[in-house]
């Protein structure tokens, strides 16, 4: 650990976000690396977008590249601020965007944008959003938000008029990205289908953002060609260049062989050899990921709260964060960011061992002579999965496996790629697993409603626990309810408490992502929420 702190040293030039470039011994053609290519930046991920279609898919891959696909009324800026896309301005009550009782936003859009085709973008694209959102034949990802809106109208071609049900102070995040927020979508093209789930559209989309998608190669690559009819101007680069590259290992040979020039959230066991690559910058921020063990509380050997604390209780968390993610992340308690306004103040669980057996064996479960406990004839055999080809996530399950064997409980490793272990009919989103080891991604507002009210448990939300309570959902609610911040943060509490002592997961840390990109590339800006690609209108090389 002492050898890895030293190198991290060498890392992190500063304490701040943006760190250090390594120099020296480069060399370099016209000003710039001799490995760059003037104009286009090959960026270098594990896994692709399950989607191009933001309504259907469930991965970080479509949030990336629908930044660069698409416009939204709303943008985040790289701390969670929300900026204008398409909105001429955000909704406020300073400027009569939101009205004084909470239930209506409007909404003035641009004039003058178009999509890649020449078709005028307008108002009739968000509605026809709207309803395709609603439309019950569509297998609409996430309705959080969406469910809230009585009614919406376009009185003319650049303003929407949205009235809400009852007050939400989250529903402006629906008019951005990821999660439950999806960019106007072409009417034009997609008005007249009865539904859009196997529309052509979903794997090749005409662009309103910087880029228009020129080729997919499934499995290899996406190209991505700046958009000339983009409402902000031509974007700086020409091409981006999205290497699928699912081994970790030959994606950071990748980077070092200058064969890509970004790597974005560069795996723990190789954050420290980043220092030794030239011409290399490294960023470290902050970023609203947060890893956690979570628990089907549906599966009859979870059902009781009891076996849930216990498993808790009996995995040593800190000692997989310092040893297998080598400390550099943030251990967590909430899935509420800690930068944020709302964050709770929540215990961690203890590793208590003895504590753990003596709540297995109140909840009923004794051990049979096969070493695994057993209550009626239930056994307690469970499964855990995460994505493939992340060593320290499959570290960690065997570590997760090792602890819980002693105390009777029988874990197998299934895992699947981040496609499928996210896809609507995947393990998750189809209830067919115990346990599992999942980042999950916030937005800006600390609403959280979506992944545990029981409203929302799937195929109506992201509640992948499949956690029913009657508190959680009050409180949840009553958060949304005002625009107090005082108010909503004191709800956020009382909910964080609640599901401490429910255990439908356990909060494992928050991502600190280290990025290692190109020295010559300009105005990359790794956000803390959602989206990389927030202004990739601004890149150059």
């Amino acid at each position: 650990m002492k050898f890895l702190r030293s190198l991290l040293a060498l890392v992190l030039c500063t304490a701040s976000l943006a760190a250090c470039t390594k120099s020296g011994g480069g060399s370099t053609v016209g000003g710039h690396n001799s490995w760059t290519i003037p104009g286009t930046l090959r960026y270098g991920r594990e896994d692709e977008p399950d989607s191009l279609n933001p309504m259907f898919a469930h991965t970080d891959a479509t949030d990336q590249t629908s930044g660069l696909l698409f416009s939204s009324l709303l943008r985040y800026d790289d701390n969670g601020n929300y900026i204008p896309d398409l909105a001429t301005e955000i909704p406020t009550y300073a400027n009569g965007g939101i009205s004084k009782d909470n239930k209506t936003i409007t909404v003035h859009m641009r004039k003058g944008v178009v999509w890649s085709d020449g078709a005028p973008l307008t108002a009739k694209d968000w509605m026809f959003t709207y309803h395709a959102v609603e439309n019950p034949a569509n297998n609409t990802k996430l309705m959080l938000g969406w469910d809230n809106i009585a009614s919406a109208l376009a009185p003319d071609d650049y303003t929407i008029v949205i009235h809400l049900k009852k007050p939400d102070a989250s529903v402006l995040g629906i008019l951005a990205f990821g999660g439950a927020a999806y960019p106007p979508l072409p009417a034009h093209l997609l008005a007249k289908l009865p539904d859009i789930n196997r529309a052509p559209f979903n794997d090749h989309p005409i662009s309103s953002g910087p880029f228009l998608l020129q080729k997919w190669q499934h499995g290899s690559e996406l190209v991505f060609v700046a958009n000339p009819r983009y409402f902000r101007g031509r974007p700086k680069l020409d091409k981006i260049i999205w290497k699928v590259v699912p081994d970790p290992n030959t994606l950071f040979n990748q980077l070092q062989t200058h064969e890509i020039d970004v790597y974005p959230s560069v795996g723990e066991n190789d954050i420290a050899r980043l220092s030794g690559i030239q011409g290399i910058t490294v960023n470290k921020k902050l970023v609203a990921n947060w890893r956690h063990m979570g628990m089907n509380t549906s599966r009859p050997q979870l059902r009781d709260v009891r076996v849930r604390r216990a498993i808790a209780e009996a995995i040593d968390f800190k000692r997989i964060n310092d040893t297998i993610y080598h400390g550099y992340n943030d251990l967590a308690t909430s899935d509420v960011f800690p930068d944020s306004w709302a964050a709770p103040k929540i215990p961690p669980y203890p590793y208590d061992p003895a504590a753990s057996k003596a709540l297995l064996a109140q909840a009923g479960w004794k051990m049979g002579k096969d070493g695994v406990l057993h209550k009626g004839s239930l056994a307690m055999n469970l499964t855990i999965s995460t994505q493939t080809n992340k060593q320290p996530n499959e570290d960690s399950e065997i570590q997760i496996q090792s602890q819980l064997k002693p105390l009777g409980i029988n874990v197998t490793i299934h895992n699947y790629p981040v496609s499928l272990l996210f896809a609507q009919n995947g393990p998750l989103y189809s209830g067919n697993y115990d346990l599992e080891w999942s980042i999950e991604t916030n937005g800006p507002d600390p609403d959280n409603s979506g992944l545990w009210e029981t409203a929302f448990i799937p195929p109506h939300g992201a509640n992948t626990s499949w956690l029913s309570d009657p508190i959680v959902d009050k409180y949840a609610e009553a958060a949304k309810r005002t625009f107090d911040q005082t108010k909503r943060k004191a709800y956020y509490q009382l909910e964080e408490q609640r599901l401490h002592e429910l255990v439908p997961n356990v909060v494992f840390y928050w991502e600190n992502s280290y990025t290692g990109m190109n020295s010559d590339l300009k105005n990359y800006k790794p956000a803390a929420f959602v989206q990389d690609t927030w202004n990739a209108w601004q890149w150059e090389i």
